[in-house]
């Protein structure tokens, strides 16, 4: 739908800060009532240059093509300003990182927690194997998932999107993404996968169980959230970072997330499973209990969630443990536009 400017100010009144819910890399977004009563949530670039004009279009172009219920949903977009003007649907409850780590923090029980995750396996499944040119998102993270009402996970900011080419070959591109969230090889190599957005997932995985934030956190020896999460697996110490209420509530089905976010943040990526494979096993940890089989659930890399079951009693991933804080510490210590 094209929305004039007008129409825009009005619903904003004139983009008002007390209308403003945010911002990020890509705009500044606002709150909007349009005149059909149609809440809306708005964004405008924040500055006036070429690549912001680029990665709107980008936005427009994807966004355009998607239906899905776990997809932030584009209504409308506004051609009349030298950048243009985008409205979305309005999703009320923020961002998943601001309800994970925003004081004082409000209690997330474990069915919600694996609602959540579930829900964006969903999208991004559905981006990498469900829509006629397949899409790799490339900024996944918490401040890119909102939650409704339910908490129905919704994945937005499409800007740095990119397409995959049909014969899934890697892109070779200028690194772009979020410090903490961000694929060691992509970062190394600038080569562009699929399997990006699944090591963000599982980062987002590790996130959602200790409720901890990847971009800022660092453990005593100055480890980042994964490195230290590899390594307290490894030594059958996981209840030393997960959240209380995921070791309350979680039981064998927190083992098996927290051996699904293992595997997806694996060194090398062609090790790491599909996030179609993702999406299978998170929805059989939501079926019936009685009929959930761990044992059963497998990976495409090889191997099965039957090795990874317990990390209170896993013992043998020490090498891997170390050879990956020194790659994550290299990344982490980097800096580049974002």
């Amino acid at each position: 739908m094209i929305i004039s400017l007008r129409e825009l100010e009005k619903a904003t009144n004139k983009f008002h800060p007390t209308r403003k819910l945010g911002g990020g890399g890509h705009g500044t977004v606002y709150k909007g009532i349009l005149s059909d009563l149609h809440v809306v949530a708005i964004k405008r670039s924040n500055i006036m240059v070429r690549s912001e004009i680029n990665e709107f279009i980008n936005e427009v172009a994807i966004l355009s093509q998607i239906n899905h219920r776990n997809i932030v949903k584009l209504i409308g977009c506004c051609l009349e300003t030298e950048v243009p003007l985008l409205a979305y649907e309005f999703i009320s409850n923020g961002t998943l990182c601001d309800y994970l780590h925003k004081k004082p923090l409000r209690s997330l029980p474990w069915q919600d927690i694996l609602r959540i995750a579930t829900g964006i396996g969903k999208a991004l499944s559905y981006l990498h194997s469900c829509i006629s040119v397949p899409v790799i998102h490339r900024d996944i993270k918490s401040t890119n998932i909102l939650l409704d009402d339910a908490l129905t996970a919704k994945v937005s900011d499409f800007g740095a999107s990119r397409y995959i080419p049909r014969d899934k070959t890697p892109i070779t591109t200028v690194v772009q993404g979020t410090l903490g969230y961000l694929d060691p090889v992509y970062y190394y190599c600038g080569r562009l996968t699929e399997k990006s957005d699944v090591y963000s997932f599982g980062v987002i995985l590790i996130e959602l169980l200790t409720r901890k934030m990847p971009t800022i956190y660092r453990s005593s020896t100055g480890d980042g959230l994964v490195a230290q999460f590899i390594e307290l697996f490894a030594k059958d110490k996981l209840v030393e970072i997960l959240d209380p209420q995921v070791l309350e509530e979680g039981g064998r089905q927190a083992e098996v997330v927290a051996s699904l976010a293992m595997s997806c943040t694996k060194l090398r990526a062609e090790e790491r499973p599909t996030m179609r494979s993702v999406e299978m096993t998170l929805e059989a940890l939501q079926g019936p209990k009685d009929h959930f089989r761990v044992r059963d659930a497998t990976y495409e890399g090889g191997y099965s969630t039957m090795r990874y079951t317990s990390p209170i009693r896993r013992t043998s991933l020490e090498d891997m443990s170390r050879q990956y804080s020194q790659e994550e510490e290299f990344v982490l210590s980097a800096s580049y536009p974002r």
